[in-house]
């Protein structure tokens, strides 16, 4: 197993019929590679004014995030994620945990592709399922 600490993260989703990118502000998190069939887990600690917007994700079961590990100088990583824990921590405080699958972040350009095909007018589970056929 490999740990590594979150420097940023980002939710990709969709509100109201359009992909929205939802920067979150972390108090701590870690991304450990679990080094087996079940993939990456994500945790994120962050304040619990985020915990009605992780709510209504939790029934989706391919999430899109956007994760910067170690420094923020580094290129993010990308994962297709579900959320399996959501937990009140304290009065002001929840942590969340996503597990998932990395995408490959050796692949030039990802960001331009996934932007590309949201201004051809994909969303939601269309737009998940052209991205994963482009990768």
């Amino acid at each position: 197993m490999k740990t590594f600490k979150i420097k940023s993260l980002i939710v990709m989703g969709e509100e109201e019929n359009n992909i929205t990118k939802k920067e979150i502000n972390l108090h701590d998190g870690l991304v450990i590679n679990r080094e087996d069939e079940h993939g990456w887990l994500i945790e994120a600690f962050t304040d619990k004014s985020y915990y009605q917007y992780f709510k209504k994700l939790e029934s989706i079961k391919e999430i899109m995030i956007q994760v910067k590990i170690t420094r923020e100088e580094n290129d993010p990583a990308f994962f297709i994620t579900e959320i399996v824990s959501l937990n009140e921590i304290s009065s002001e405080k929840i942590n969340v945990i996503f597990e998932g699958k990395i995408v490959d972040h050796i692949k030039s350009g990802i960001e331009d592709m996934l932007q590309a095909i949201i201004e051809e007018g994909y969303q939601g589970e269309s737009l998940l399922k052209k991205f994963k056929e482009l990768i």
